[in-house]
C-alpha cells in the first residue's frame, strides 16, 4: 500500500514539475533587438524571438546581420522565450565566432 501511494505522490510531483530542454536552431540573423536583448531568427518558415542571458549581452552586436548562426538554446516552456547557451557562426564575419555560455573564444 505505501508503494501504490509514494507512485502516485511522484507522478503527481513529476506531472506538475517542467523540465528545460535545450534546442539547436541552425538560422540566419534576421534582426537583433538590443534593447529587449533578443535576436530574432527564422526556423521551418517562421520566426521567432531567442532570449540573450546577461552573460551573452556585450557580445549579442558581434552577429553578423544575415549571417549564418548554430544556437543551442533551453526551451523552459511553450509560452516562453527561448534562451541561449550558446552560439556558432558558420559564416559571416563577427569578432565572437563562438559563445560557450561565459565567454567568447
Amino acid at each position: 500500500m505505501r508503494t501504490i501511494v509514494l507512485a502516485i505522490f511522484l507522478s503527481a510531483v513529476m506531472a506538475g514539475t517542467s523540465f528545460a530542454v535545450d534546442k539547436s536552431y541552425y538560422s540566419p540573423v534576421i534582426y537583433i533587438d538590443t534593447d529587449n536583448h533578443r535576436i530574432l531568427i527564422s526556423q521551418l518558415g517562421g520566426v521567432f524571438y531567442i532570449d540573450v542571458p546577461e552573460a551573452a549581452r556585450p557580445h549579442m552586436e558581434k552577429l553578423p546581420v544575415s549571417g549564418l548562426v548554430d544556437f543551442v538554446v533551453e526551451v523552459k516552456g511553450e509560452n516562453e522565450i527561448p534562451v541561449i547557451k550558446t552560439w556558432k557562426v558558420k559564416s559571416g564575419e563577427s569578432t565572437c565566432m563562438y559563445f560557450n555560455g561565459k565567454e567568447c573564444t
